[in-house]
């Protein structure tokens, strides 16, 4: 005969259980310390991100990529406030005439606030053939049923779930089932499956923090927690998984301190359009690394992994310097009567028997400039241990940094920035600008991780006589080249006083001949004079260049 429990014991066991669950799923602490406020309005996040399935092209696949803030920052996405997320650069290496990719993410989504919000949405997109990456975690934390209510169990458990009513946010008041970590994971690809198409799962990008011992920034990696459990429900189901926060990380362990942390921006977690490029990059490689079958016909439609390269042609045994700058470095260099930049006549100061020089300069450009235009990237990824590079940038850095041919810079040289809405050849894009000092800094830190020797050059004297006198501009670039010189021990040639000088004892008229038919640009006896100015500064300085002179 069975035994009736009192409805006062039934009643006693439930809270006892209740408390009991309660207590054993203690969700993670929120290490990001970050305000998302995205998913406050829903409405509006709906409308800033394109329809599920809307960039296909006739019967083409389409990559949908799930994540968060790290893969597309606020509702816009388009970095107004310098954070990037990596899904903004990911179309840049697959092949849009055979698969497009849709930046599906949304800044503030933990895995349970994305399956049980947005996810839908997505689902009605996919068909038979696409692709789906999966790479959330991040906002996995905090309080289960308050706050942002986006908590998860920790773990991969199947059968582990809470049921919590929420009490804040726009569903406040309604129940929901929580499942741990894991379990999302797996309705994402089950749910994928079903509609005939391949998940990707991948580990969270890298957080920074800083090393108060050291007073420097390292990576963060989290791979004994929701890097181990992507890669566990990966290896359960059978599906692609890329380790992104390893990959990403191990490239951080190779920058400085300094570098580290200007791939972040403004906060330990959301990256700057360098940490966002970095990390697309990062998941480009991961996929084309990956052996599991499913990924083969992806990997056939990806491109643009190999990096982008200067193209100079090494000889053994010969170090290279790489010569930077604008049109008084590099100009048209052909007609005897016309412009000419001072890097054309580097074969008259180096011997070609000894080292090899290569002129990557670029009339028109500042710092910012040469950096955007991806010049200063085919450079840095040129670089061997022992190369040299000469950097001299100064006469289009001055200017407006909103307006025009936006190539100016904050003057300076502290580690500043600010952002700028560029508008250019119907195309607006927002663009993080820093200091000309900044600059500086950034090409010749890049420089020493390779192991290259990086040598700033002042910028060329312009043909203006105040006071009969040529001008100098000791207190604005010259005084920041020194500066930059001063705080990073990199070498400095001081090609602005040299020239200079050997022009004022020359006098106006005579120095007429110096230039070509304005105030900034060299004839080619100019730019030779400016090649014989380059060699006296290494000499004095005795640099380790100058061993290589003729």
């Amino acid at each position: 005969m069975k035994r009736l429990l009192s409805l006062s014991t039934l009643l006693f066991i439930a809270l006892t259980s209740a408390s009991a669950q309660q207590k054993e799923y203690r969700p993670m602490d929120d290490e990001n310390k970050v305000v998302d406020l995205t998913l406050d309005s829903l409405e509006k996040v709906r409308t800033a991100r394109p329809l599920a399935g809307s960039s296909r092209r006739g019967s083409n696949p389409v990559l949908f990529l799930v994540g968060n803030s790290t893969m597309r920052t606020g509702t816009k996405g388009n970095g107004d406030n310098g954070q990037w997320g990596w899904g903004f650069f990911a179309h840049n290496y697959f092949d849009e005439t055979k698969i497009t990719v849709e930046n599906q993410a949304l800044g503030g989504t933990s895995s349970r606030t994305f399956y049980r919000q947005l996810w839908p949405d997505v689902l009605k997109g996919i068909r038979p053939g696409d692709y789906v990456i999966i790479e959330l975690g991040h906002n996995d934390n905090g309080p289960f049923d308050s706050g942002r209510c986006r908590a998860t169990i920790r773990g991969i458990s199947a059968t582990d779930s809470l049921v919590v009513t929420l009490k804040d946010g726009p569903n406040k008041g309604q129940t929901e089932t929580v499942w741990s970590y894991g379990e999302y994971m797996r309705k994402f690809v089950r749910e994928t499956r079903a509609l005939g198409a391949h998940t990707i799962l991948m580990s969270l990008t890298p957080r920074k923090r800083e090393d108060a011992g050291h007073l420097s920034w390292q990576a963060v990696r989290v791979g004994d927690t929701f890097g181990l459990w992507a890669r566990q429900v990966a290896e359960e189901l059978n599906v692609p998984f890329v380790d992104l926060n390893e990959l990403s990380a191990s490239k951080y362990d190779k920058m400085s301190s300094w570098k580290l942390n200007y791939h972040f921006y403004l906060d330990n977690i959301h990256t700057s359009k360098f940490g966002a490029e970095h990390n697309a990059r990062c998941a480009a490689e991961g996929i084309m690394a990956c052996t599991h079958p499913e990924l083969q016909p992806l990997k056939a439609m990806m491109k643009n992994l190999a990096l982008p390269t200067t193209g100079v042609r090494r000889e053994q045994g010969k170090p290279v310097v790489f010569i930077t700058g604008d049109s008084t470095v590099k100009n048209d260099d052909r007609d005897s009567t016309g412009m000419w930049g001072w890097g054309s006549q580097a074969y008259r100061i180096f011997d070609p028997e000894k080292i090899t020089f290569i002129n990557c300069a670029m009339a028109g450009r500042s710092c910012r400039t040469y950096l955007r235009e991806g010049r200063w990237e085919r450079v840095y990824n040129d670089l061997h241990e022992g190369d040299f590079v000469l950097i001299q940038f100064g006469h289009n850095d001055i200017g407006e940094l909103h307006r025009g041919k936006h190539r100016g810079e904050i003057p300076g040289t502290a580690d500043t920035s600010c952002v700028s809405r560029v508008v250019m050849q119907d195309e607006a894009y927002n663009e993080v600008v820093y200091s000309f000092g900044w600059y500086l800094k950034k090409m010749i830190d890049d420089c020493r991780e390779k192991g290259a020797t990086p040598i700033i050059v002042s910028l060329t004297p312009r043909n203006e006589w105040p006071g009969g006198k040529i001008e100098r501009r000791n207190d604005t670039y010259g005084r920041w080249y020194r500066e930059v010189a001063e705080q990073t021990g990199c070498e400095f040639v001081d090609l602005h006083n040299i020239t200079a000088d050997a022009l004022d004892g020359i006098g106006q008229e005579a120095a007429k001949r110096y230039y070509n038919h304005d105030h900034t640009h060299t004839s080619l006896a100019g730019a030779r004079l400016n090649a014989t100015g380059i060699a006296i500064g290494l000499t004095r300085t005795n640099s380790p260049l100058a061993q290589y002179l003729k």
